[in-house]
């Protein structure tokens, strides 16, 4: 429980330095900055100073709360409660993520440019990783892993999937991180990948619990 308390006091402080380091730019600032990049890195999209800035401490303060208070009112908040650690964990790398990108857009247009497409996909490739080892040590509840009608409906098929789509998460972090260095093609490594394993667990799932209802009509 102490562990869990520190773990949250991170969280608010990761959204809080994302905050001070974004008022900390804010003077140096255009009035218009650059907000969005396309696969190849070049800038798509523009907003004003304020909102450019402060969109992102605005939403990690809206978000953080939330996923802090799913599991509580999770039906089967007891399963929960056994891998809240790891689920903790995976808040604070996302967080982490969040902050990193902030920080990108403010270096950015102050005129530090650091090459986009490599930072974001090899940051992806890693928030990929995490979620296999959530998905991986993650007990049958509503709002985390992979969340069929099957596996909801069944702890063994939940179990089943759940150790696949561990593996093949961590496969998909992998395979981006090493998309991060094929330029312009760098997005079909992380899209591709992540949308065939969505569906294959999907259907894996799914087959499973066929399975399982023919073997215990």
């Amino acid at each position: 429980m102490k562990s869990e308390k520190i773990k949250v006091w991170i969280m608010w402080g990761i959204v809080a330095a994302t905050f001070i380091v974004s008022l900390a730019f804010y003077p140096k600032l255009p009035p218009q900055i650059a907000t969005h990049w396309d696969a190849a890195g070049k800038v798509n999209g523009y907003m004003s100073r304020f909102w450019g800035v402060m969109i992102m401490p605005l939403i990690l303060v809206g978000v953080t709360p939330l996923l802090i208070y799913l599991p509580k009112i999770d039906p089967t908040r007891k399963n929960a409660e056994g891998f809240r650690e790891y689920y903790y964990d995976f808040i604070i790398v996302f967080l982490i993520y969040m902050f990193l990108v902030q920080l990108y857009v403010l270096l950015y247009n102050i005129g530090i440019k650091v090459k986009v497409d490599r930072f974001i996909y090899i940051s992806v490739g890693f928030l990929f990783y995490f979620t296999g080892i959530l998905i991986e040590k993650s007990k049958r509840n509503w709002f985390i892993g992979i969340r069929t009608p099957w596996t909801l409906s069944s702890e063994s098929v939940w179990d089943k999937t759940h150790k696949l789509g561990a593996a093949l998460f961590k496969l998909c972090g992998v395979i981006a991180v090493i998309g991060a260095f094929f330029g312009k093609y760098a997005v079909y490594f992380v899209l591709f990948p992540v949308i065939i394993v969505s569906v294959y667990l999907f259907i894996y799932s799914y087959e499973e619990y066929k399975k399982e209802n023919e073997t215990h009509p």
